[in-house]
């Protein structure tokens, strides 16, 4: 790949008392990474030096500037954010490190939204510490979502041909029945559906979705949902030309496998769709957030402060969300140059 078309990839660095760093670090260890993109860490060097130092990885090397006007091809680069010097306390929640971590993403936000870089890697947060007068958001989905414009979204957890959408987030068990509303479902249909075809390259796509009740309500026996909801915004998406099937109950899908048969699942509320991806693809998922006019993506687990610093934190996922920021960025070059000329897309065919 020519350095014409290498992508830009900003990175925040996440709360640094976390493994977010260390996973960073890692997978840029590894020079063969710089061939696919030129990546672009928000944070301080002194930052980088100290868990450099850390983890004994003294010979990973780095360019530093000021500007994203002033990076280095080839290399990892650090974009120095701040004068201060925060002393990192690993293992430690600290307002010290919820600080940080908003102005690394403010600052690569305000790089994505300008179009200076081309995607954007968001290491984990600390949805608690991080929270502020400007951050008032249970996690970064929300915060981009707005300074995207307050467009709708949708978290999509992937890892290969697996992929599955939330309806609801960081909702509190109590309060998941009343969000989960037709309207608010279709939605959620048509993004993905939407992400499928631009990001994904996935032409035709098959859509799951699940029940919000046991055994999918059970015709009414077991909550109304189902009936007078979710199957409603099922019929309607079918209506307007989309594959989707349901409401499935969700543990006979997945402990069926019925998950690879679609090329998406849309589950009503975090933990129904979070704990069967993350027992299946724990260690490869990627956070991919869809619907937005950017690229952002994010491994799927946290901060992980029982082993911050000890040197036995894994970079797949981390690794895993690269490739995907680089994969989406390529589709949806191509996806906007067929729509542009629908010509394009017969002539690819013929090639073929």
């Amino acid at each position: 790949m020519s350095e014409r078309h290498k992508f830009l990839l900003g990175i925040s660095i996440g709360d640094f008392n976390g493994i977010g760093i260390e996973v960073i670090l890692k997978t840029f260890a590894d020079n063969r990474m710089m061939e696919f993109c030129t990546p672009v860490l928000y944070g301080t060097s002194k930052l980088i030096n100290y868990h450099r130092k850390i983890l004994n990885m003294g010979n990973f090397a780095f360019a530093q500037s000021s500007t994203i006007e002033r990076i280095q091809p080839n290399t990892f680069n650090i974009i120095n954010c701040w004068d201060d010097d925060p002393i990192p306390q690993l293992g430690i929640v600290s307002d010290v490190a919820g600080k940080f971590a908003f102005l690394s993403l403010q600052a690569a936000v305000k790089d994505l939204k300008e179009g200076k870089i081309d995607g954007l890697i968001t290491a984990p947060i600390n949805k608690k510490n991080i929270q502020s007068p400007e951050f008032k958001f249970n996690g970064h989905t929300g915060y981009l979502a707005e300074q995207a414009g307050g467009i709708n979204y949708c978290m999509l957890l992937c890892s290969n041909d697996i992929r599955i959408g939330l309806v609801t987030e960081h909702v509190p068990v109590s309060e998941i029945a009343q969000h989960i509303k037709k309207e608010k479902i279709l939605k959620k249909i048509e993004i993905i559906k939407k992400t499928l075809v631009q990001d994904f390259g996935i032409e035709k796509p098959k859509i799951a979705v699940l029940g919000l009740n046991p055994h999918a309500g059970d015709d009414g026996l077991i909550g109304k949902d189902e009936i007078e909801e979710i199957k409603p915004a099922i019929e309607e998406a079918k209506a307007k030309n989309t594959f989707v099937m349901g409401p499935y109950p969700a543990d006979g899908f997945f402990g069926s496998g019925h998950q690879t048969k679609f090329d998406a699942v849309l589950a009503m509320y975090h933990d129904q769709g979070l704990a069967p991806f993350k027992a299946l693809c724990f260690d490869s998922g990627v956070n991919y957030t869809a619907g937005l006019p950017f690229v952002r993506t994010s491994p799927d687990h946290g901060v992980a402060y029982d082993i911050a610093g000890k040197n036995i934190a894994r970079e797949d996922s981390f690794r895993e969300a690269v490739f995907l920021a680089i994969d989406v960025l390529k589709r949806r070059t191509n996806y906007k140059e067929m729509t542009a000329n629908p010509l394009k897309k017969t002539e690819i065919r013929l090639e073929r």
